[in-house]
């Protein structure tokens, strides 16, 4: 998977945009900056917006060619983030270290999915909030973008059970327009959550 990113990144267009993902965009400015943290960061267009926000940015992603372009986007923002060439895996912090985690289409294999999302709860700060939009399981249907098996797509049940810990969960299903990149352009089923700990 680490070479098809490289290869998906290394072209000059940013393979989904420069402009951040429009939910994650809408709930960022409800909130007080703080730090946050983006897994599967990918390029940066998510990370380097919260940074012009004022947010102390912190992303991972094994992308040694997304990480370069997300510095760049970043350079040319005029903003600074923390950007760490690491794998779900590899990522570790403290506990209660972050305000606020945008995981956005950050689809993992659904034998390592609870496990990861256990592991930003525990990196949330008491109050802190998970900003989260996914392909839906109706998604397969779609050519929009996002994994062609079903078992990395979410549905409200799947995130109810990896997200259960929080004191306040508030999950959508919608049918929307993408228009991020070549690789999420037209109709998609997407889900949301917002979460509290």
């Amino acid at each position: 998977m680490k070479g098809l990113w490289n290869d998906r990144y290394s072209k000059k267009e940013y393979a989904y945009g420069t402009e951040p993902n429009a939910f994650l965009k809408s709930q960022l400015l409800k909130l007080r900056p703080g730090k946050i943290l983006f897994p599967a960061e990918g390029e940066g267009r998510n990370s380097v917006f919260a940074a012009t926000l004022g947010w102390d940015v912190v992303a991972f992603d094994n992308s040694t060619e997304g990480r370069r372009k997300a510095l760049e986007l970043a350079t040319n923002r005029a903003v600074t983030i923390d950007y760490r060439l690491e794998s779900y895996d590899d990522f570790e912090d403290r506990a209660g270290t972050y305000d606020a985690i945008g995981l956005v289409f950050a689809h993992a294999s659904a034998a390592h999915r609870a496990s990861y999302h256990q592991k930003f709860i525990q990196l949330l700060k008491p109050g802190g909030r998970i900003i989260l939009e996914g392909f839906s399981t109706k998604q397969l249907g779609n050519t929009s973008g996002g994994p062609k098996i079903i078992e990395m797509l979410f549905d409200e049940a799947i995130l109810r059970d990896d997200f259960g810990s929080l004191t306040e969960i508030e999950i959508t299903e919608a049918d929307t327009e993408l228009n991020e990149g070549v690789f999420h352009t037209g109709s998609a089923s997407v889900i949301r959550l917002i979460g509290t700990k």
